[in-house]
């Protein structure tokens, strides 16, 4: 395994790839996940290989940390990715998977996961995979981990997106199957309006037993005959 942290100083949307050309870096890889906080929920995660090519296409103005941009914009820099991005993947760790190994490692198993099947459609191993954190997943390819990368690395800024808008369209689905927790507006993070659900409904079969706020009302785990 070679990770190193990256120790250039923080920088715009870009900047990394710039590195990456001046370094002729030229078939690389980002990562990044969504959903280590919530509640209830999977954790996603995503890997994007761009073209170098065409760095400077219009399309990729519109990206940055998904956290900065709005639902509208996350929605159309997802549709430009998907339909751009020389590789792509998006896997996820169910809630169970997170209770089993923690929060950390299924986010390392998602990443790991998502960097394989990228890996598997590029003629070539990548030169570097980067990683938004301070922390290395398990590979023998050379990483980079970036602290936050997203808001420094178009690749990992399109990672997020993947993972991002990913996460939330399931989050809404699973509000259909259990509205009274509203998942469709706080996505399973620790709201108060969630945090007084669970204390009244009791947590559903995607909440996250092993999280605090959870775990004290596991012992009235709902299952699918208590749907309201």
């Amino acid at each position: 395994m070679q990770v190193e942290l990256f120790s250039v100083a923080e920088s715009s949307v870009g900047e990394i790839e710039t590195w990456c050309l001046s370094h002729q870096l030229r078939t690389v890889v980002g990562i990044d996940e969504a959903g280590r906080g919530p509640l209830a929920g999977p954790v996603y995660a995503a890997a994007v290989v761009l073209d170098f090519a065409q760095i400077d296409a219009p399309w990729l103005a519109g990206l940055d940390d998904s956290k900065k941009l709005s639902t509208a914009q996350r929605e159309v820099a997802y549709d430009a990715i998907i339909e751009n991005a020389r590789a792509w993947a998006i896997t996820s760790s169910d809630n169970q998977r997170i209770d089993q190994i923690n929060i950390l490692q299924a986010t390392f198993r998602a990443m790991e996961a998502a960097l394989e099947q990228v890996c598997a459609q590029l003629e070539e191993p990548p030169q570097c995979v980067f990683i938004d954190g301070n922390l290395p997943i398990q590979t023998a390819l050379r990483q980079r981990a970036i602290v936050k990368g997203d808001g420094r690395s178009l690749h990992i800024a399109a990672a997020s997106i993947l993972a991002k808008v990913a996460r939330d369209r399931i989050m809404a689905d699973h509000d259909q199957r259990w509205p009274e927790y509203g998942f469709a507006s706080h996505k399973g993070y620790p709201t108060q309006a969630h945090r007084k659900a669970i204390e009244v409904f009791g947590p559903c079969a995607i909440h996250r037993l092993s999280f605090g706020g959870v775990r004290e009302h596991a012992d009235r785990l709902r299952d699918d005959s208590d749907l309201v």
